[in-house]
């Protein structure tokens, strides 16, 4: 796209994109058209951490093993009377202890090290800075904790700040985010038009329709896979055939009706030879086989499954629809060029029903 992204309406995507749609309206942060998305998302990690401060850290029990003069939890009989403690007055304990020092504080603290090496505003860095030394007082290791790690964090209905802030920290950390390298500086910006964005606009449809669509009527489910509907392989077939798998599925719970959604981050029409602009017929096979594929299986959602082809757009708008063979195939635009309650409404007519 040769026209930028206004920055409102990237954030509007990133937000969507990485579950902080439920947030974005409680954080009050300005969006100037200057900023970048570093700067942004530094000016949410120091508010959010400031704030977390405030109400005391979530704190976790971790399991400790001292010496001690006096009864704590519980005595470890073996090693104290294997060792030499009891002639010293001690035993050997085992308790529970609340500590800060949890995964996601770790995660929340690399974070901060990490937003001051790469936003350009100066105030801010320093802020990110003072910000990761106070957690390092308050007991908080600085180190990136595993994924496993952070599969383990149990986070509560009660623990909605937290959900905001390893959000915004996981963001920041993405190594997604395009770099640039030139001698020893460090920077990390992310331009209306990078690499980034097809990432970002294919997760934030999904995003926005996990959001918005309410649970007991829609199932939405991103990257499905996909099986291929094959009869009487040969041996060597199987590991050869590519998979399949839409960028986003979604099935309605109170009727048969599927829709397929695959974005496609590149103009939705092409010239071909002659200089007519034509739709791109790879596009149009792939979510078609997407549709044919899966009927005949005893889907019942499968048989009229509609199959919709989303491209990006800045200042132009294409809707054309038609049926194939009983299913209905939608080729249209939403303009990131927009308001963003235009983007949200070209969004949610993609699920309204289509007249035939």
């Amino acid at each position: 796209m040769s026209h930028p992204i206004p920055i409102k309406n990237l954030w509007f995507l990133l937000s969507y994109a990485h579950n902080l749609a439920e947030f974005s309206s409680q954080l009050p942060v300005a969006i100037a058209d200057e900023d970048d998305i570093p700067e942004l998302l530094g000016r949410l990690l120091v508010w959010l951490v400031e704030r977390r401060i405030r109400r005391n850290l979530t704190r976790a029990y971790q399991t400790r093993e001292a010496r001690l003069t006096r009864v704590r939890g519980r005595i470890d009989l073996v090693q104290t009377l294997c060792s030499d403690e009891l002639r010293q007055g001690r035993i050997i304990c085992r308790f529970e202890e609340p500590t800060a020092d949890t995964p996601r504080n770790q995660l929340v603290r690399y974070a901060l090290t990490y937003a001051a090496s790469i936003v350009g505003e100066t105030k801010l860095s320093h802020r990110c800075v003072q910000l990761a030394s106070e957690l390092g007082r308050l007991g908080v290791s600085y180190r990136r904790p595993a994924r496993s790690e952070m599969a383990r964090e149990q986070i509560g209905r009660n623990d909605a700040e937290d959900r905001a802030l390893l959000a915004v920290s996981g963001l920041v950390l993405d190594p997604r985010l395009p770099t640039e390298e030139a001698g020893n500086s460090y920077i990390a910006r992310l331009r209306r038009d990078d690499r980034m964005l097809p990432y970002i606009f294919e997760k934030a449809v999904a995003g926005f329709y996990a959001h918005q669509l309410p649970a007991r009527e829609w199932w939405v489910r991103p990257q499905k896979q996909l099986d291929w509907p094959i009869h009487a392989p040969t041996s060597g077939l199987r590991p050869l055939l590519p998979g399949m798998q839409a960028d986003l599925v979604i099935d309605s719970r109170l009727t048969d009706r599927r829709i397929v959604i695959d974005t496609k981050f590149k103009t939705i029409l092409r010239s071909n030879q002659f200089g007519s602009e034509k739709f791109r017929s790879g596009d149009i096979y792939q979510v078609f086989t997407y549709l044919r594929s899966q009927t005949g299986g005893g889907d019942r959602h499968a048989e009229h499954a509609e199959g919709t082809l989303l491209h990006p757009s800045v200042g132009e708008h294409v809707d054309e629809s038609c049926t194939v063979q009983g299913h209905r195939l939608r080729f249209t635009t939403v303009d990131l060029g927009g308001e963003i309650a235009t983007i949200c409404a070209t969004l949610r007519s993609l699920v309204e029903p289509q007249p035939i």
